[in-house]
């Protein structure tokens, strides 16, 4: 055991450590302090993980059907993001999906019959990382689908969505949007991380070269599929922490559920959140101006 001051200004309480514990700090302070950080990020929203399990009481008393899409570039934050959404949630009501590649079967199938299998029942949450919308984004860029399969979804989701809020089901569609400097950051450290290695795909590894195309797929899926009743809404991610916190009031926002925390922020950062249509007129504005779009 090793002795240490809590106090580095004034020395005068200390406490003991495990001798491993006494070695980090001694050769890697920054390594604690990055996980005190991490620990006071994680209790700082717990109060509207706390407002999560009313919503999703709320929806469970009411047989409401939830499904909330999280969408974006690799590396976005997609998944990080659902793990805190989730984190105290009653595992009971609510899934996360994350479908793999169709098989040949399911090729054949109405394009959105596979999902509509994971749809909710009365009183669960789902949520998909990733979803119908890899029509729109992965799948013409890799040439996964062809271009009329691509024109036909474009043509017909935002009629399937409107039938889907029509008939009861709370919608809600959640875009992360991350620089491609912090793109590149994230999967340098995906490589270099024995931990995280297995998060880096074939896919990723192409990622930053067809940055370009998959801007143009995100700006055509903004400007054709944002509609009143099923509004995109824009994240920015380069702080996973404020994407977390901000993701988790847009889907509070969208129920109003009871015994909501009076005194509570609900309001979203309009530095961090923003609707499609707003997404869309910076997307243009960077194009006017030196002929690409950051994100």
């Amino acid at each position: 055991m090793a002795l240490y001051s809590i106090d580095d200004e004034e020395p005068t309480e200390t406490v003991e450590v495990p001798a491993d514990l006494a070695e980090i700090l001694r050769t890697d302070p920054s390594r604690v302090r990055r996980a005190i950080e991490a620990r006071d990020r994680a209790r700082s929203i717990r109060p509207w993980q706390v407002e999560l399990l009313k919503l999703q009481t709320h929806l469970e008393e009411h047989k409401l059907r939830m499904i909330v899409l999280f969408e974006g570039r690799d590396a976005a934050g997609k998944g990080g993001t659902i793990r805190r959404v989730t984190r105290y949630m009653n595992e009971k009501h609510y899934r996360v999906v994350a479908l793999g590649k169709p098989t040949e079967e399911q090729r054949t199938q109405w394009y959105f019959q596979r999902y509509v299998a994971q749809f909710p029942h009365g009183g669960e949450m789902v949520l998909f990382d990733r979803s119908w919308y890899n029509r729109s984004m992965v799948e013409p860029v890799f040439e996964f689908c062809s271009t009329d399969e691509y024109g036909q979804f474009m043509k017909g989701v935002t009629g399937f969505e409107k039938d889907l809020v029509r008939q009861g089901t709370i919608l809600v569609k959640l875009y992360f949007s991350v620089t491609k400097e912090e793109q590149a950051r994230r999967f340098d450290r995906r490589r270099d991380d024995p931990l995280r290695r297995w998060k880096l795909s074939e896919i990723d590894l192409q990622a930053q070269e067809h940055w370009d195309e998959f801007t143009e797929m995100k700006y055509q899926m903004l400007k054709r599929t944002s509609t009143n009743t099923s509004p995109w809404t824009v994240i920015r991610s380069e702080d996973k922490h404020l994407a977390h916190l901000n993701a988790m009031k847009m889907i509070l926002n969208s129920v109003d559920y009871e015994g909501r925390h009076p005194e509570l922020d609900f309001v979203p950062n309009p530095e961090i959140v923003m609707h499609g249509a707003q997404e869309l007129v910076l997307m243009e504005a960077e194009r006017m101006s030196d002929g690409r779009s950051l994100r």
